[in-house]
């Protein structure tokens, strides 16, 4: 990335589980960092590491509100639950956030004449009817189930990133991140990967929602953040949206397996109701990032999960929290 020396980026949502590494990657390109986050679903302690390097600087904000008067350089904007227990605990709140966030973090790459990055997801294609999924593909969302206040809230915010293109000719980026995982995910944020691993490794069976057919396409973060990077370092006049995933496709059944398998368990399944409005099929096309910048994922899922039971194990200890030790030979 050619991300100039000691220029200011600011990330809304820095100290969540993406955000937090991302901060990170451009302290190590030189630039300034300041985090923003209201911690509702991220966690200081994963920038605590961070905090008292120079060029970081943490804000205790609510992107709901107009932003403070920041200095900026690129405004990456990642402030949103993004797992379906916590966007669904608040909808209200997090239909605020897509909405009013996104217009504050715009608002704030306008006043410095920065570029914009938002962080937008695979969930704008609802439950696909084509696949893979392509970024030309409209989407199929219900606007009045449960999911919708993340799936419309999405979508709603790529419309003002394009409109304030359109208007002031601000320079965006758009990125449509498809399920990433990895170390600082929440154990409780009810997102698969993490409650796969953590049912594992505390000897509870694995619980999956509906028979375990449903496909998704699992990108290791530093991949994640790596894909970010590169399209934020494309030509101004490249916006996107571009998807951004791996798009090895698995099936939450084999996920579990491959979970249970990497930890040295015997398979230990229980079946419970399918979620409403959950995608069958979920896989990125990600043929257009590919030709803007050269990127593609390196990490291999057997690999990534390994890091990720790694972290889990070790929050568990953290927490106090009987945990299986054996390992898979």
């Amino acid at each position: 990335m050619v991300l100039s020396k000691k220029k200011r980026a600011v990330v809304t949502g820095g100290a969540g589980f993406l955000g937090s590494h991302l901060c990170e990657e451009l302290l190590k390109r030189d630039l300034h960092v300041t985090c923003v986050d209201n911690l509702s679903s991220g966690r200081f302690e994963n920038v605590s590491h961070i905090e008292k390097l120079p060029e970081f600087e943490f804000v205790e904000h609510d992107v709901i509100d107009p932003l403070p008067d920041l200095k900026a350089d690129y405004v990456f904007n990642l402030a949103c639950p993004a797992s379906p227990g916590l966007y669904q605990a608040d909808p209200l709140r997090t239909a605020k956030t897509a909405a009013f966030g996104t217009l504050n973090a715009l608002e704030l790459a306008r006043a410095n004449g920065a570029q914009y990055l938002q962080a937008s997801t695979s969930e704008i294609y609802g439950d696909p009817e084509i696949h893979p999924q392509v970024e030309g593909y409209w989407g199929n969302v219900s606007s009045t189930g449960p999911r919708a206040c993340y799936d419309e809230g999405k979508r709603f915010g790529e419309a003002l990133c394009f409109d304030f293109r359109r208007v002031y000719d601000l320079e965006i980026k758009v990125v449509r991140i498809f399920n990433t995982y990895g170390p600082r995910m929440q154990a409780e944020d009810g997102r698969v990967v993490s409650n796969f691993i953590v049912q594992a490794l505390q000897g509870m069976p694995i619980t999956i929602y509906g028979d375990g057919s449903q496909t998704r396409s699992f990108c290791f973060v530093s991949d994640l953040v790596s894909a970010m990077l590169a399209v934020s370092d494309t030509p101004s006049g490249v916006l996107g949206p571009f998807n951004i995933g791996n798009p090895e496709e698995v099936t939450v059944l084999e996920l579990a397996k491959i979970i249970q398998q990497e930890i040295g368990l015997p398979e230990n399944l229980v079946f419970k109701d399918k979620a409403v409005d959950d995608p069958r099929r979920r896989r990125p096309d990600i043929s257009k990032v590919r030709a803007a910048t050269g990127w593609q994922p390196e990490v291999p899922l057997s690999q990534g999960i390994a890091e990720t039971i790694a972290y889990f194990r070790g929050e568990l200890a953290r927490l106090e929290v009987p945990a299986i030790t054996a390992v898979a030979e």
